[in-house]
């Protein structure tokens, strides 16, 4: 677990060097999702082989709140998917770390995705089509929690379990903000276990930072094949780790300028553990 917590403070430097060189981007969304990532990919949930992405049974994972691509794409190249060197070209003329996830350039990357609501309809399509196939897989989605005031996701959610795939896993990442401020001030969500609950799935809140429990919830959940999907709300900090960023509405789509980012780094670096010289 210290392992995994270094990879995730690793990956929030990462996420800070990234978006201070391109000038643009998502930070708060990309480090309150930091953690479920490392969870997913290197803590063992995940069945998945960099050097061969399009294994039939891997695991499927879609970024719906494809914004936070830069926690997405540092996440994969700690795994091997490319070199990290290439994290760097974030958002520039050429590059195939595009704002929003590109399937068609970077491996890894199943669905391109970027329009709020669409990535939970993508997966029930990916888990109904894989329980077709007779394919064991599971499919993995992160939402936003302002990306659940969209109606499609409702209608995923009740189509998702109204086919019983149950080898769809959800998390929703519940930092309380969004664009234009608290989420409860926007058009409150309101209570999403239960409103998941009431559609019929298995809903369970959970600590979207305590990367621990994270493996072992989301490991138990890829395991249990009973006939409901799954989803986990998960709370977390709107710009987790970087103090000035965290719980700051401001900072959704906003790249920190060269002084900003440098104390972000130094914070970071101070964590147990922490290293601030990857991207």
């Amino acid at each position: 677990m210290a392992e995994l917590g270094r990879l995730a403070n690793n990956i929030r430097c990462d996420i800070i060097r990234m978006l201070e060189a391109a000038g643009s981007g998502h930070p708060g969304g990309s480090l309150s999702c930091t953690d479920m990532l490392v969870a997913l990919y290197a803590g063992g949930v995940m069945k998945h082989d960099p050097q061969n992405p399009s294994m039939d049974e891997r695991d499927r994972f879609v970024l719906a709140k494809g914004h936070a691509a830069p926690a997405l794409y540092a996440t994969l190249a700690h795994m091997g998917y490319f070199p990290v060197e290439e994290l760097k070209t974030l958002r520039k003329w050429g590059s195939k770390l595009q704002g929003h996830p590109d399937c068609n350039l970077v491996p890894g990357v199943e669905v391109s995705t970027g329009s709020l609501g669409q990535g939970l309809s993508i997966s029930c399509g990916m888990a109904a089509g894989l329980k077709l196939a007779h394919n064991p897989a599971t499919v993995f989605t992160i939402l936003g929690d302002g990306e659940c005031q969209e109606g499609q996701v409702w209608e995923a959610a009740m189509f998702a379990a109204h086919r019983g795939l149950d080898n769809l896993v959800a998390i929703v990442d519940r930092n309380h903000l969004q664009i234009d401020g608290d989420t409860a001030d926007v058009c409150d969500p309101g209570d999403l276990a239960a409103k998941f609950s009431s559609f019929g799935w298995d809903a369970q809140e959970i600590d979207g930072h305590n990367i621990d429990g994270l493996v072992k919830a989301l490991s138990a959940a890829k395991a249990d094949r009973g006939g409901k999907p799954k989803v986990f709300i998960a709370q977390t900090v709107k710009g987790k780790g970087v103090s000035f960023m965290e719980n700051q509405a401001g900072w959704h789509g906003k790249a920190p300028n060269a002084e900003q980012a440098a104390c972000a780094l130094t914070e970071l670096s101070g964590v147990e553990g922490g290293e601030a010289h990857h991207a």
